[in-house]
């Protein structure tokens, strides 16, 4: 997962909405969202490679959303996989606290990431963010609108800006908020140097910084998620899959889950 963009407590309608891309290599097999057969009340996608997820929701009240982290040189592989944050998150019936003081001493086992843990089962809606290239590893993220892609949280990378920015105009619409942050998930649009914030350009004209869906041959935008949490517990999952196809990248299916506790 390369971009979140994320909504707590900032809505009249959504204790939480947020909307995110799966950015991956094409080859890395992977199973779209759906009901995982051996972890009751788990759905959310599968990595087929290491069996995590980078994307997930319990039904009972919990959500977790991983990014990796952009190091700018090649970066050491971790002794563990990080998609294993996510689904020991979700398989635990700790406190949020608890699970999160306990990861821890265990944060350079892995790889760079960003880690966003959403715990609502006790029936009060809270967020942690966990990082192994932050100083502070271990933050409670207050209400508003957020954005997270390959750096620390709240980096203003344009395309992260982008969809905080859509996300914020339909917080409190009438409409429904889905398809148009699908559609703002399938954004194409490069962004140029000078939108970057106080000329912080990168010199880098990578597409994994400057577009919120990556269409390459290689590498890119595989799966689209949004996911709303109403103030009553209520849950609505859409996701959008997609595969390079010829020249293009093409949608390959969508599903939805909506429970109501």
């Amino acid at each position: 997962m390369c971009l979140i963009a994320f909504a707590l407590h900032a809505s009249s309608r959504h204790a939480l909405l947020l909307a995110a891309n799966r950015d991956e290599f094409h080859d890395r097999p992977a199973l779209a969202a759906h009901a995982w057969p051996d972890q009751a009340g788990l759905y959310g996608g599968r990595d087929l490679s290491a069996g995590g997820t980078w994307l997930g929701l319990h039904r009972d009240g919990r959500l977790a959303a991983l990014t990796n982290f952009r190091e700018g040189r090649p970066a050491p592989s971790g002794e563990r996989s990080r998609g294993e944050l996510s689904h020991r998150f979700l398989s635990s019936t700790d406190h949020l606290e608890d699970f999160s003081a306990a990861l821890l001493p265990e944060l350079d086992r892995y790889a760079g990431f960003n880690l966003l843990l959403f715990d609502w089962w006790s029936g009060t809606l809270r967020c942690n963010y966990l990082s192994n290239r932050h100083e502070r590893r271990l933050q409670t993220v207050g209400e508003g609108v957020h954005g997270l892609s390959n750096h620390l949280l709240g980096t203003p990378w344009p395309k992260v800006e982008r969809l905080r920015g859509t996300l914020t105009q339909v917080l409190d619409s009438r409409d429904d908020p889905f398809p148009v942050l699908l559609d703002a998930l399938a954004d194409h649009r490069a962004v140029a140097p000078e939108e970057f914030p106080d000329g912080s350009y990168p010199g880098d004209s990578s597409p994994l910084l400057r577009t919120p869906f990556i269409a390459d041959s290689r590498y890119g935008t595989r799966a689209s998620t949004v996911v709303s949490v109403g103030h009553d517990g209520a849950i609505r999952f859409m996701e959008r899959t997609w595969r390079w196809e010829s020249s293009a990248a093409v949608v390959t299916g969508e599903r939805s889950f909506e429970f109501t506790p």
